[in-house]
């Protein structure tokens, strides 16, 4: 993917705990066993780190973490180096 997925992936991995090699585009939530709370966390998280806002509604929509960089993408979230 890119330098959005590749911060996602360090964000789950690091405060999270999720291991790396469970991660990919097509997981779902679920699948790294994030709960509706760990999502609400993902999603500041995000917001902090990318500087982009997500609404309730639009973390709520996400099914796959593909579907959250997209997210993240198209709301122009920026990875400083």
């Amino acid at each position: 993917m890119g330098p959005v997925y590749d911060r996602v992936k360090e964000l789950l991995v690091d405060k999270f705990g999720v291991p790396a090699d469970e991660i990919s585009p097509e997981a779902t939530f679920d699948d790294l066993d994030l709960d509706s709370l760990d999502l609400v966390e993902f999603a500041l998280a995000a917001e902090e780190d990318l500087g982009v806002r997500i609404s309730d509604e639009e973390a709520e929509e996400l099914e796959t973490l593909g579907d959250a960089v997209s997210l993240l993408e198209a709301k122009g979230a920026k990875v400083s180096a």
